[in-house]
């Protein structure tokens, strides 16, 4: 969602992001903690953070293979060559950083499983504003698009 290198989130997955405040609020009842992890640093995190309004736990994995290790984030070489696994497969995934969701479970005891992950359109279900557009005469309406999200900006940058 955030590379080290850039400055703000990428318009994509914070396109996502704004569906995260409401969730974060009615998990922790039922014993469920939510947090988005990025791998720029947080001093890059809080002010974009802070920009677009967010109150959601978002951590940042800077200096760990944390994203690296789900599938989410990947090296040029493995893009280039398209070993890089992601959704699965073995592909050139595109930019360099993915979108993807994990679940995670602490027993008693206090080992962590990993339960869950998807990626890709797997994780469209968790987008609030797809699922209303999905209720709309013209849908989506991206078959007309170059790239299905060509019209997705951060939510500070659309014009009335």
């Amino acid at each position: 969602m955030f590379d080290p290198d850039d400055d703000e989130g990428c318009p994509h997955c914070s396109f996502w992001a704004d569906s995260f405040n409401g969730a974060s609020l009615h998990l922790p009842p039922r014993d469920v903690s939510f947090v988005a992890i990025s791998r720029a640093p947080l001093e890059k995190i809080k002010p974009f953070k802070q920009r677009l309004g967010w109150s959601f736990k978002w951590l940042s994995s800077f200096h760990s293979d944390f994203n690296f290790d789900y599938h989410v984030s990947f090296t040029p070489e493995d893009a280039h060559n398209r070993t890089a696994l992601y959704n699965y497969v073995r592909t050139d995934p595109g930019p360099l950083d993915r979108e993807g969701i994990s679940t995670f479970y602490k027993d008693e005891s206090g080992l962590v499983f990993h339960t869950y992950s998807c990626f890709a359109r797997g994780i469209d279900m968790m987008n609030a504003t797809y699922q209303y557009l999905d209720l709309v005469p013209n849908g989506r309406d991206e078959q007309n698009l170059e790239d299905s999200q060509a019209w997705v900006r951060h939510h500070d940058n659309y014009k009335d």
